[in-house]
């Protein structure tokens, strides 16, 4: 159903996504280093959604007519999402991507990290060699952005005092600033104006934060769920990462049962985590997510009121709907 859903928006963008896949597969294999492209080479033929550069070619062609500087646009936040993928895996201690072993995983956590290094690299070089500096801060900014949600969410790992302006501020950060990048970027490929370019930034971000939560409440799927999600459920809660549904539980927990919650855990075991995703779910935690998660697609589809009607709109809006309504 993911890719049926996928291959329907792909529809508007066709054209663009073929080009951009073969413009993308030169970019990113291109050292004088054999390992580099032997790695490079491993990761490209296990390529994700490509919700990213999917996101710029929409906005781009929705605003305009699709540029050079959108191909490249789409190439460079592709980059730093690989990137972050590789060094993600590091972070987690992760050995599987996408059903495949990981980088690191096969050539241990000193080569991946310099990769992620690598890739991160060629998305600055991309943005200067072509002039592109409107893109080179909106990069910049990014990947500032992206590590420090990432640190702060391991701070809050270690204190587990985390409130729900504090998880917004995570989600934006480590998540949701990725698509606003891609938004606002494929706006900025078309020559939009400043108020337009910002717009778009608001939107991708709204959405980003609703995709980040769709996220975190698979954390709570059934078990037979997690080969369809790919992922093991609990996996947050053992990681000790406290996403919106176990913030609201324990908001509203009495004192005796916040106190459980948090000892359990610190001492996590499968036992502990199957108790508190009962408890999460017979609060409400999950319903409290979920409706949180419509508040911010509503308003990002709200955004888009303001445009003609058209099928890249129409694509846009199935793309917002499907990144609420997936099931993995």
């Amino acid at each position: 159903m993911t890719k049926k859903i996928l291959e329907k928006i792909k529809i508007s963008i066709k054209e663009e996504m073929k080009i951009f896949e073969k413009q993308f597969l030169s970019i990113i294999i291109e050292s004088q280093v054999p390992l580099i492209n032997q790695i490079t080479h491993y990761i490209i033929h296990r390529k994700g959604k490509q919700i990213r550069p999917m996101f710029v070619f929409l906005i781009a062609k929705m605003l305009g007519k699709t540029k050079k500087k959108t191909y490249h646009t789409a190439s460079l936040i592709e980059l730093i999402h690989t990137a972050t993928l590789v060094h993600d895996d590091v972070i987690d201690n992760s050995h599987l991507r996408r059903g495949f072993f990981s980088v690191n995983a096969i050539w241990k956590n000193k080569i991946a990290v310099l990769v992620g290094d690598y890739l991160l690299s060629k998305s600055l070089l991309l943005a200067t060699n072509n002039n592109y500096y409107d893109l080179l801060k909106i990069v910049c900014k990014t990947i500032k952005d992206m590590s420090e949600g990432e640190l702060l969410q391991m701070e809050k790992s270690k204190k587990l005092d985390i409130t729900e302006s504090v998880y917004n501020k995570i989600v934006y950060h480590k998540t949701a600033s990725l698509i606003a990048a891609s938004c606002e970027g494929g706006a900025r490929s078309v020559d939009a104006d400043e108020n337009t370019a910002l717009k778009m930034r608001e939107f991708g971000g709204l959405t980003g934060i609703a995709f980040q939560i769709k996220d975190d409440l698979f954390d709570y799927e059934d078990k037979y769920n997690k080969n369809l999600i790919g992922k093991p459920v609990g996996m947050d809660l053992k990681e000790k990462k406290i996403t919106l549904p176990l913030i609201y539980a324990i908001k509203n927990a009495s004192q005796e049962d916040q106190k459980w919650i948090l000892n359990s855990i610190k001492n996590y075991d499968e036992k502990k985590r199957d108790q508190i995703i009962a408890y999460v779910k017979q609060s409400g935690g999950l319903e409290y997510a979920s409706q949180k998660m419509k508040k911010f697609r509503n308003h990002a589809l709200k955004i888009l009121e303001n445009y003609p009607e058209s099928t890249i709109k129409d694509a846009l809006k199935t793309m917002v709907n499907f990144l609420v309504e997936r099931n993995k």
